[in-house]
């Protein structure tokens, strides 16, 4: 205990930050005091596991405040998400603390706000895992934070684990910060998901740099007795849909309607603004500033629901968030729980009511292929980087890998975090360091992704209490049935859903077409492999925005197409439906200039499927079918856009008698495919046809990946 600390008046402090925190009835619990006097008395390290709502903020907010008082230096708290952080920086300051940022969306201020923290302006620094690799901000920012720092807070710590349900690379960073802090900082981890075996790995690597050390946990009963689950089985996406739309004013106050994709969102809320309900699209996909007013709208009400991915996850905090409802399971019953958990904070009942779909195990298996990929692609990587004369860009590396860029960045994240390589101004370098492939632990990572799956299964099939159930696969020790679900009261939601409920969603799901993009940049990196073809596209031989039939992750579309392309499904003869719906999204193309007639993509694995496609639409919209582009063996699919470019550059050739046919039309080409999922393939087809004097291609595929 450091000298002359005066613990009576530290308590008495403690309590008026907390009500200045959290109104004037606000009283601290034990374990908040525990864990505050275990960071400012005894400066130890402590991981504090409690449900959301429990006050986990409150605890950094008023040690932060001590600290503070008694001459500490600055807070630094590793926050995940922006919604995080605005939150935070509002809470803080009712605490009578000083918060700042430093992320992606405040790029202008970084200076700003480095100066203000020096100078002690600033009590608190929240900052995203990803800045602490910025080659700035951690070689000439973080050593002088690592030095003054008076405490060092993990939010959201389950992510340091391998085995959390979010798990994100950057927070392993955290494991050399942890090692670099001076003696007698204090740390505070915080999460409202860790099971057994996160929480004995977050608390194995908070001992980290001071083994001596036994860190405080302090882990409480994670029920909340607000929260009424339950499962609601409806037969089909419509029926579900539906289902939304006539019970979604019956729900107390304004919540949110959680689904598994981006495409899903917006079709949802789209559906359910034509019906009449102030909703609103929250995804990956929305921009910085839509998402802070999406979130002020929510907290004020302005909205009934917000249609989100995951995107609106962790400390996003509204406490009198009526309902939480989910239309598809989510992957895992621990990340079910932490977005449930959004709910029910500050009122007595709150709604949370999962929609399984029958699409729903597809979906998990499309991210689970996103997995940490196998050893020779690794291999592959370290090999460009340590061959390389100088550090190389993500876009530079990114010919030489068979990475998509998303993946290609997680796996230099840990090859990073390992040591293997490095972060510099102008890109990544090898490092020359030994490294190994962890092969057993990306296996026991991928089984507990699997076991994740079926509990999940499990729970949606349970006669059991559910709260129990899932306060069970966090390893709760006070776990019991609850009372209050649908299973502890026999009371469940009315599956009925009016036939012309039914009928209106069906027709949206239905309603076919989407837009397809066109590509307007070339990869780059190309010249390495010797393809003469660098920046923007030639509009002499671009194709034209195009069209597809649907999704492959609608919840309407997506179904019928997922089915038809599947990898093991037969070739055949395109179904009459795929047919009619096609020439729906083809009648209401607003095209400058209607086709004068049609071009299949050649194919291996679909002949059939697309010429029958051509030939049907060609006779029902009476445009001749010019002929097919033909393929040239297999063009393998590639992992990331130069590769799959290189693959698909010599793949394609216009034969006779198409070469002829081309060369006096005089009008725009219909472009037939059965999926576009990059894009690129359509891309060179088109060049070509464009180069062989066509004036104008419309790409038109079946679905598109996304």
């Amino acid at each position: 205990m450091p000298e002359h600390v005066d613990e009576q008046g530290l308590r008495e402090l403690a309590e008026e930050r907390l009500r200045a925190l959290a109104g004037p009835q606000a009283r601290l619990r034990a374990d908040q005091w525990a864990a505050i006097s275990a960071l400012v008395i005894d400066r130890r390290r402590a991981l504090v596991v409690q449900r959301t709502g429990w006050g986990k903020s409150a605890v950094y907010f008023v040690a932060t405040a001590l600290l503070r008082e008694l001459g500490e230096g600055p807070t630094i708290i590793v926050s995940p998400l922006l919604a995080l952080m605005r939150n935070q920086v509002e809470a803080a300051a009712a605490a009578g603390v000083h918060a700042a940022t430093i992320n992606s969306a405040n790029a202008t201020e970084w200076e700003q706000v480095q100066d203000a923290v020096a100078s002690g302006e600033v009590d608190v620094l929240l900052v995203s895992p990803e800045r602490l690799n910025n080659p700035d901000f951690r070689d000439t920012v973080l050593p002088a934070l690592t030095e003054s720092a008076g405490l060092l807070v993990v939010d959201e710590a389950h992510c340091v684990s391998d085995w959390g349900h979010d798990f994100r690379p950057d927070y392993r960073r955290l494991r050399t910060l942890l090692t670099e802090l001076p003696p007698g900082v204090p740390v505070l981890a915080t999460t409202a998901t860790a099971n057994d075996r996160v929480v004995h790995d977050v608390t194995e690597q908070l001992g980290l740099g001071q083994p001596e050390a036994q860190t405080l946990v302090l882990r409480g009963p994670l029920d909340r007795e607000s929260l009424h689950l339950g499962v609601l089985r409806l037969p089909t996406a419509q029926a579900r849909l539906g289902w939304l739309a006539e019970n979604l004013p019956n729900l107390t106050g304004s919540g949110i309607v959680y689904t598994l994709t981006v495409a899903t969102a917006e079709e949802v809320a789209g559906y359910l603004r034509d019906r009449g309900h102030e909703v609103v699209a929250y995804t990956g996909r929305t921009e910085a500033a839509e998402r802070e007013q999406i979130e002020a709208d929510l907290l004020a009400n302005r909205v009934k629901a917000v249609i989100a991915t995951s995107a609106l996850g962790m400390g996003f905090d509204k406490s009198d968030l009526g309902f939480v409802l989910h239309l598809g399971a989510p992957s895992s019953p621990i990340s079910y729980y932490q977005q449930i958990g959004r709910a029910g904070r500050g009122v007595e009942r709150a709604d949370v009511l999962l929609l399984p779909g029958r699409e729903d195990a597809d979906i998990w298996r499309y991210f689970a292929s996103l997995a940490f990929p196998p050893e020779p692609v690794v291999t592959q990587v370290l090999a460009a980087l340590n061959g390389a004369d100088r550090p190389l860009s993500t876009s530079a590396l990114e010919p030489r890998v068979e990475l998509s860029r998303n993946r290609l960045e997680v796996v230099l994240k840990v090859l990073d975090v390992d040591g293997a390589v490095r972060r510099v101004r102008g890109g990544w370098e090898g490092t020359g360091e030994a490294w190994s492939y962890d092969a057993a632990r990306y296996q026991r990572i991928e089984q507990a992704r699997q076991s994740e799956q079926q509990a999940m299964l499990t729970y949606l099939d349970t006669s059991g209490c559910r709260m129990e159930f899932l306060r069970t696969q966090l390893d709760d020790p006070q776990s019991a049935p609850c009372g209050r679900c649908d299973n502890c009261t026999g009371t469940n939601w009315s599956n009925e859903v009016s036939t012309a409920e039914q009928e209106a969603a069906g027709e949206r799901l239905r309603r076919p077409g989407v837009e397809v993009g066109t590509r307007k940049q070339w990869p780059t990196g190309l010249a390495t492999m010797g393809i003469e073809a660098t920046g923007r596209i030639d509009a002499g031989h671009a194709a034209e925005p195009g069209r597809a039939l649907g999704r492959l992750t609608d919840i309407g579309w997506g179904n019928r197409l997922r089915e038809l392309l599947a990898s093991d499904a037969s070739d055949q003869a395109a179904p009459e439906d795929i047919v009619t719906a096609c020439v729906t999204v083809l009648a209401a193309w607003d095209w400058r200039q209607r086709p004068v007639g049609i071009v299949a993509v050649g194919s291996r694995r679909r002949t059939r499927l697309i010429r029958s496609l051509a030939e049907r639409i060609g006779a029902l919209g009476r445009l001749p079918v010019l002929g097919e582009v033909a393929v040239l063996g297999d063009a393998p699919h590639r992992a990331n856009s130069a590769q799959r470019v290189a693959a698909l550059w010599n793949a394609f050739e216009i034969r006779e008698p198409l070469a002829g046919r081309l060369a006096g039309v005089e009008g725009p080409v219909l472009l037939i495919d059965d999926h576009v999922d990059s894009g690129w393939t359509m891309t060179i087809v088109a060049k070509a046809l464009r180069q062989a004097g066509v004036p104008a291609v419309l790409p038109f595929a079946l679905a598109v990946t996304n």
